[in-house]
C-alpha cells in the first residue's frame, strides 16, 4: 500500500521548529517578567519602630520584616556600597533622632549614630509617627558600658517575593510550554510506535496487511520500504509453496504409473515396492496437507490457551492416553484455534506414544505464554533435540516423535507456533522429554 504523495517535513526540522517554540515562548515569560511586571516593593519601616528597638522596645513592625537586635563591642562598619533606599532611610533616621547633650534620662545610651561613630548623650524623640524608612537599614547607640546596641532590618527569606513571582512565571511557562512540547513529541513518535506493532503483527502473521503511516519525510521512506520487503517476503513464501506442492501433486502420476505396472509383479517384488509406494503417497499427502493449510489464511481470535489445550488433553485421554492437567492458569493468546489445536494434539500424542504418558502445565511468564508437554520416555540425543524439527527426519524407530512416522509432525508445529510469534522447542528431562511452546499473549 502507497502512502499518500505529499509533502513532509524532516524529523531534523520537526524539532528544530519544537526548540524554537520554546525558546521564543520562554523569553516572551522573561520579557514580562522584566519589562511589564512592577518590581517588589521594598520593606517599610516606621522611624518610631526603628528608636523604639534601640531602646529595648519590640522588634515587629506594622509593614517591614521583623528587626533584629545584637549586642556588639563596637559600632557596626559603614557598608562599602549602600543602595539609595538605605542612604535614605538613614538620613530620615537622623533627622528623627535629635541629640540633646542636657537631660539625658538615666539610663539611656551614651551615643547614638546611624553606620556612623558614637556621640554625645542622646536623648530620642520622634518628630512625626508618618516618616518611613525603605529598605534595609542598619542603626546602632553605645550603651553606659561601652557596649553598642545594634538594630538592623531581618535578611529577605528564600524564596523572596521578587523569586517567588519569577518561579510562578517559569512554572506557568512550563505549563504553556510543556503540553504544545507533549503533542509535538507525541506526533513524532507515534508513527514510530506503528511502525513497531506492524513488524510485530507481520512475525506474527505472515498474511497481515501492509501499514500506511503518515509522519515525518523518514518515517515515510521506512514505512515504504517496510511494506516492499512485506511484499518480496509473500511472494517468496507463496512461490515457494506453490513449487513444493505443485510437484508433490505431479509426483502422484508416476506412482500410479508403478502400482499399474506391479500388477503383473512376481508377489515377493509386489509387496515391497507397493509398501514404498504407500509411503511415498502417505508422504506426499502429507506435504499437500501442510501446503493448504499454511497457504490458507485463517481468522484470528482471542483463545483461552488453558481452555484449548484442556480440550485436547480430554480428546487424547477418551481414547486411553494418559494425560493430566496439572498447576495451570488461564493465559489469553491471539491466533487460529484450528492450527494451535493441530499444534497441540501432535504434541501430546508423541508424548503418549513414545513417552508413556503427558503431563502439560498451561502458566504466564512475561509477555509469553507458555505449555509445557512433560512425557517419561527414555529423551533424545542432544543432537537430535534440533534435527527432529527438519522435514522428513526421523530418529531411531525406539523414539520417533512424529505421529503419522513421516517425519511431518513437529516441523509443522514449529511452523505453527512462529506463524503465531512464538516458537517450539525439546529440552532433555532427568526422565524423558518436555516440548515447551511459547506464544506472545494479548
Amino acid at each position: 500500500m502507497k502512502l499518500p504523495a505529499r509533502p513532509r517535513a524532516s524529523i531534523g526540522l520537526q524539532l528544530v521548529a519544537l526548540l524554537v517554540a520554546c525558546l521564543v515562548a520562554t523569553h516572551l515569560l522573561v520579557f514580562v517578567a522584566v519589562a511589564l511586571l512592577p518590581p517588589p516593593q521594598p520593606p517599610l519601616y516606621r522611624l518610631s519602630e526603628i528608636a523604639g528597638a534601640l531602646q529595648g522596645g519590640p522588634l515587629t513592625t506594622r509593614f517591614g520584616r521583623p528587626m533584629q537586635r545584637t549586642v556588639a563591642e563596637a559600632p557596626p562598619p559603614p557598608p562599602s556600597a549602600r543602595r539609595h533606599m538605605a542612604v535614605h532611610g538613614e538620613a530620615a533616621l537622623s533627622n528623627t533622632i535629635r541629640r540633646e547633650r542636657d537631660g539625658a534620662r538615666p539610663g539611656l545610651p551614651q551615643g547614638a549614630g546611624v553606620n556612623g561613630p558614637p556621640g554625645p548623650p542622646p536623648q530620642f524623640r520622634v518628630r512625626g509617627p508618618r516618616e518611613m524608612v525603605l529598605g534595609d537599614f542598619t542603626a546602632a547607640v553605645r550603651r553606659d558600658d561601652g557596649r553598642w546596641i545594634v538594630v538592623r532590618s531581618s535578611p529577605e527569606p528564600f524564596p523572596t517575593d521578587w523569586q517567588k513571582r519569577i518561579f510562578l512565571l517559569l512554572a506557568t511557562g512550563f505549563a504553556v510550554v510543556a503540553p504544545a512540547g507533549f503533542l509535538f513529541a507525541r506526533r513524532i513518535t507515534a508513527p514510530l510506535k506503528r511502525f513497531s506493532e506492524a513488524a510485530e503483527r507481520l512475525g506474527r502473521d505472515p498474511h497481515a496487511p501492509q501499514m500506511a503511516l503518515s509522519g515525518p519525510a523518514e518515517i515515510g521512506a521506512a514505512a515504504e520500504a517496510f511494506n516492499g520487503m512485506q511484499g518480496r517476503l509473500k511472494r517468496y513464501i507463496d512461490d515457494r509453496t506453490a513449487m513444493v506442492g505443485a510437484i508433490s501433486h505431479d509426483l502422484r502420476t508416476p506412482l500410479a504409473r508403478i502400482r499399474f505396472k506391479l500388477e503383473g509383479a512376481p508377489p515377493a517384488l509386489k509387496q515391497t515396492v507397493l509398501s514404498d509406494v504407500a509411503q511415498m503417497e502417505q508422504m506426499i499427502q502429507g506435504v499437500l496437507t501442510f501446503i493448504r493449510n499454511e497457504s490458507t489464511p485463517r481468522h484470528r481470535e482471542r483463545l483461552d490457551l488453558l481452555s484449548l489445550v484442556e480440550c485436547v488433553a480430554d480428546d487424547a485421554a477418551m481414547v486411553g492416553g494418559d494425560v493430566e492437567i496439572c498447576e495451570s492458569a488461564p493465559v489469553t493468546v491471539d491466533g487460529d484455534a484450528v492450527a494451535l489445536q493441530r499444534l497441540f494434539v501432535n504434541l501430546v500424542d508423541n508424548a503418549v506414544k513414545y513417552g508413556g504418558r503427558a503431563r502439560i502445565r498451561v502458566g504466564r511468564e512475561g509477555d509469553q505464554a507458555v505449555v509445557e508437554i512433560d512425557d517419561a520416555g527414555k529423551g533424545l540425543s542432544d543432537d537430535d533435540l534440533e534435527r527432529v524439527f527438519q522435514p522428513f527426519y526421523r530418529a531411531d524407530a525406539s523414539r520417533n516423535l512424529d505421529a503419522g512416522g513421516i517425519g511431518l509432525g513437529l516441523p509443522i508445529a514449529r511452523s505453527t507456533a512462529r506463524a503465531h510469534g512464538g516458537d517450539v522447542e525439546l529440552l532433555s528431562r532427568p526422565r524423558g522429554l518436555r516440548a515447551r511452546v511459547t506464544l506472545p499473549v494479548v
